[in-house]
């Protein structure tokens, strides 16, 4: 049996409220309109039931520190810098305002790898969100573990030299995620992964080129671009793959291609470089 084989099978529940103030919140930060009815949009569900680890057990990075003596949910993976790789999501009905919400989310696999950049390790968890006793959302996500970046690693990602063309998309968005975005995305998911709001460490000790737009936080953005052309709470199924870091103060290129059952998504920076991957199917 593998040192990691005991923590699959691991659950945890959670429980939690989609309060006015969340919503309110939520709608503010992406600039959404007050909406009609009570259903909130595709996405709220990274808001809710999120970590609340105390700032005592806060590791340097600003996730919650992984070692045996806390015996967490997460397995205690050596490898410092953790990364949200992507997810596949059913929805299967929207998440209303003041529900009731339960989240139970199981280790389901624990993979390692390696990659160009050293050893890397992919936790694999399963999450079942209910609002008010009702089936809303099924995720599997994916995280990653690397190995520590050397001091004197070059910032990623490297600059390019192309230009993104969005020709062939037949939807496009273009949109620059700046700090006071990422700030208050970070204050909705209570995350406090330092990447995202402290542009120092990003650079000097994760290596990056500046502050890391949220994976999630592209996920989002590419659901309300899903959301202005066929409208609120229309996906059946959608799952986003990270790429590439994107970068915040640097344009972001939001596209969507195809109907029906084979929607072809993305998000590019604006030299060309693709970000995430995604493929989303209406309900």
């Amino acid at each position: 049996m593998s040192d990691w084989e005991a923590w699959i099978g691991r659950e945890e529940r959670r429980e939690d409220r989609l309060d006015a103030g969340l919503a309110a919140r939520f709608r503010a930060t992406f600039d959404l309109g007050a909406g009609e009815g009570s259903a909130m949009p595709q996405g709220i569900h990274f808001c809710l039931c999120t970590p609340d680890a105390p700032t005592r057990l806060l590791g340097e990075d600003g996730h919650p520190r992984r070692d045996e003596a806390d015996a967490g949910f997460l397995p205690p993976i050596p490898l410092p810098r953790r990364m949200w790789a992507g997810s596949t999501i059913a929805f299967h009905a929207p998440i209303g305002l003041d529900a009731a919400i339960e989240r139970v989310s199981r280790i389901a696999s624990i993979r390692e790898k390696q990659g160009g950049s050293g050893a890397l390790m992919f936790v694999e968890i399963d999450h079942v969100t209910r609002a008010d006793g009702t089936l809303a959302v099924e995720e599997r996500q994916t995280l990653v573990y690397r190995e520590p970046a050397a001091p004197d690693a070059p910032l990623a990602p490297p600059p390019g030299e192309g230009a993104f063309d969005a020709g062939g998309w037949d939807a496009h968005r273009e949109i620059t995620p700046d700090p006071r975005l990422l700030f208050r995305y970070s204050a909705l998911t209570f995350n406090t992964h330092r990447i995202h709001y402290d542009a120092p460490y990003a650079q000097h000790v994760e290596r990056y080129r500046g502050l890391v737009v949220h994976g999630p936080l592209t996920a989002s953005l590419l659901l309300q671009l899903a959301a202005r052309q066929f409208g609120d709470n229309r996906l059946g199924r959608f799952s986003f793959r990270g790429l590439s870091p994107a970068i915040a103060d640097e344009p972001l290129h939001l596209v969507m291609r195809g109907a029906g059952d084979a929607l072809e998504m993305g998000a590019f920076a604006d030299d060309g470089r693709q970000v995430c991957a995604a493929e989303a199917v209406l309900a």
